[in-house]
C-alpha cells in the first residue's frame, strides 16, 4: 500500500511538472516512478491513508500556497540583505522547539524551514531544532520559535498529528 501511494504521488508530481500532457511524458513518468519506488520504496515512511479526511486534505492543499508565500517573502528579504550596501545580516544558530511528534511531520517542518531562504535546519534533538538564521532577530527560544516554526507548524499539525 505504501509503495502504491508513493508511485501515485511521484507520478502526480511528474505530470504536474511536465504539463501539457503528451504520451511520451506520461510513459516516461510511469517508468521513472516505478524505478524510484523499486529502489527507494522501503525507505519511504509509512503513511496512514485512513487519517486523510477531507479536513486534513483541505489543510494539506492550503499548506502549498502558504509555504510558497513565505518562501517568496523570504527570497525578497534575502535579496534585500544581499543587495544592501551595508549588508544588514546578523547570522547565528538558534534553538527552536516543535510540538510535532511524528517523524514525517518533523521532517516536513525541517524541510520547510530549510527551503525558506535565510534559514537552514542543522539538527534535531528531541523536540529541539537547531536552525542557522541569516538575521537573528531573537536569541530567546520562544520568540525564535514563534518567528521561524509556528507559521508552518500550525498547518502541519492539522494534517499529520
Amino acid at each position: 500500500m505504501k509503495k502504491l501511494f508513493l508511485f501515485v504521488l511521484l507520478l502526480g508530481v511528474w505530470i504536474l511538472l511536465t504539463l501539457p500532457l503528451d504520451i511520451q511524458n506520461v510513459v516516461l513518468g510511469v517508468i521513472v516512478a516505478f524505478i524510484v519506488v523499486l529502489i527507494f520504496g522501503k525507505w519511504f515512511p509509512k503513511v496512514n491513508l485512513k487519517k486523510f479526511t477531507p479536513y486534513r486534505i483541505f489543510w494539506a492543499l492550503y499548506y502549498i500556497p502558504h509555504f510558497l508565500y513565505y518562501m517568496f517573502m523570504s527570497n525578497l528579504d534575502v535579496m534585500y540583505r544581499v543587495l544592501h550596501p551595508a549588508r544588514p545580516i546578523k547570522p547565528g544558530i538558534v534553538k527552536v522547539k516543535t510540538r510535532l511528534k511524528t517523524p514525517f511531520a518533523r521532517m516536513l517542518l525541517c524541510n520547510s524551514i530549510t527551503l525558506t531562504p535565510g534559514t537552514l535546519t542543522i539538527d534535531i534533538i528531541g523536540e529541539d531544532i537547531y536552525v542557522h538564521w541569516i538575521n537573528v532577530k531573537s536569541d530567546d527560544v520562544q520568540k525564535a520559535t514563534d518567528i521561524i516554526v509556528r507559521r508552518f507548524e500550525k498547518i502541519i499539525e492539522r494534517v499529520f498529528e
